[in-house]
């Protein structure tokens, strides 16, 4: 394992050795197309609809029960010998 002082020394010399890259501009403009920011009230809207993702919450957790006890069922018939 490297100790403090190699990883400064190391860090330092990389420092020197490497230079900066600039990605062309048509790399640049196709990064800020797909990412999107949204809006505000598209995220107050989002937060408002904390109804439904309770039930979709809800429903997940349900069939997520509702698989473990079909497989732990199926475990006790065909699992023991």
């Amino acid at each position: 394992m490297l100790s403090e002082d190699q990883v400064i020394a190391l860090e330092a010399h990389l420092a020197g050795t490497l230079r900066p890259v600039t990605p062309p501009m048509e790399v640049v403009q196709r990064l800020r197309e797909r990412i999107r920011f949204p809006q505000p009230d598209e995220i107050v809207s989002r937060f408002q609809d904390w109804q439904r993702m309770f039930v979709v919450f809800g429903g997940v957790m349900s069939g997520m029960l509702v698989i473990i006890t079909i497989a732990r069922a199926l475990y006790y018939l065909f699992g023991r010998k």
